[in-house]
């Protein structure tokens, strides 16, 4: 088992906090395991097995949990098993199945003596009443599938190169690893991954019978990745293939794909006027495998696939991340965390000269003293452009 250490270290410095730990992400990115791996610390720290109290509600349609789903009978369940004198640990796994789970949520975490962590594959998890009620009061972990560093540790003896060709094609999804690379295995479980997104996290949700178009959105949002559109371009391009559907209808199915974990939405950021900008972003998928399921694989893609996994190593550590916009010009990614500012350009090479000095452009043009950086494939050392650090990224992506 690979372990997610810094999840678990996430998990272990938010212990006894009085805080509700929320640990989101997309089906199958690895929160049952990471509940697996917290149970086995606390067991090993000296907690006793009658202090945890775990539910998976992925499992209560033909588990013994199944009458769990009533919010009130979850909270009698769980009431009933307190120990009274010891901290008790309570880990409800993929909590949105419980309807009105909030009020269970609110009515544990006023007790001293629970300690609280929730798993869920729907951002609405975090919108509404339990935003509401809860406010201030819980802590959102985003988890994500294998960051390419924690993906070598099943392939040490790889190549570099090697590791990052495995990684795009057989997927960053954790269960891929025992389907030890056969491509036909692969697909046929991210297949009825990507299925299992639409049907029960989007269409039972929204009470879609036909879920053709949301389809043909997904496949649209997974062979633009990177790419700045709009909302209207998305219907346009789409009806004049033939494919008629609305503005609304497409706003509507991408706020689905981002709730749930599947596409990521990139806004644009004013460098210089230091302001937010409300129109155009890009738009960026959890895994490229399931991407390359959907669209194909094609070598001119390579470079949006770069930016893609860059994109999500900025978010797994910590940053808010935006496109820089500087005068006409683009900067790849604008990364946000606290007070510190990072500038990335990500280009799949760089090495000649005319290639360079457009990548080099956009950075040269920001005024701010802030860290600015060129990622590519290029096996070269790090090398300073006048202050501007150009990295190979598979470097920067095993740091």
């Amino acid at each position: 088992m690979i372990k997610r250490q810094e999840y678990i270290d996430r998990l272990i410095s938010l212990k006894n906090k009085p805080i509700i730990k929320i640990i989101t992400g997309i089906r199958r990115s690895g929160k049952s395991t990471l509940f697996d791996l917290f149970e086995a610390y606390l067991l090993n720290s000296g907690v006793e097995q009658n202090q945890i109290i775990r539910i998976n509600f992925e499992e209560s349609e033909d588990e013994k949990y199944q009458d769990l789903t009533n919010h009130k009978k979850l909270y009698q369940h769980i009431k009933e098993r307190l120990i009274a004198d010891k901290m008790n640990y309570v880990l409800l796994d993929e909590i949105q199945y419980v309807p009105d789970f909030q009020k269970t949520v609110d009515a544990l975490f006023v007790k001293k003596n629970v300690d609280l962590y929730l798993t869920g594959s729907n951002s609405y998890l975090l919108s509404g009443e339990l935003a509401t009620l809860l406010s201030g009061r819980y802590i959102e972990i985003g988890m994500q599938p294998f960051s390419l560093k924690e993906y070598r540790q099943a392939f040490e003896n790889l190549s570099k190169s090697d590791l990052f060709q495995k990684y795009i094609t057989d997927s960053s999804f954790p269960f891929t690893l025992l389907l030890n690379g056969d491509s036909k295995n692969i697909s046929g479980y991210l297949d009825a991954l990507y299925n299992t997104i639409i049907v029960k996290d989007i269409a039972d949700r929204r009470g879609l019978t036909d879920t053709s178009a949301l389809k043909r959105v997904a496949k649209f949002m997974s062979d633009n990745i990177g790419n700045l559109v709009s909302i209207k371009k998305i219907a346009d391009t789409m009806s004049s293939d033939g494919q008629d559907i609305s503005t609304h209808t497409v706003d509507s199915y991408i706020s689905s794909l981002k709730d749930c974990y599947f596409l990521y939405s990139v806004p644009r950021y004013d460098i210089k006027g230091k302001e937010y900008l409300k129109t155009g972003e890009k738009y960026y998928i959890a895994d490229i495998a399931l991407r390359n399921l959907l669209v194909g694989q094609t070598s001119r893609d390579y470079g949006h696939i770069l930016e893609n996994i860059v994109f999500l190593e900025l978010i797994r550590r910590g940053y808010k991340v935006f496109v820089g916009k500087v005068g006409e010009y683009e900067v790849d990614f604008t990364a946000l965390q606290g007070t510190d500012v990072e500038h990335y350009q990500v280009a799949w090479t760089a090495v000649e000269q005319n290639v360079l000095e457009r990548e080099l452009r956009p950075l040269q043009l920001i005024n701010d003293h802030n860290p600015k950086y060129l990622l590519t494939m290029d096996p070269i050392p790090v090398t300073s452009h006048n202050g501007i650090k150009q990295i190979n990224v598979l470097d920067w992506l095993l740091i």
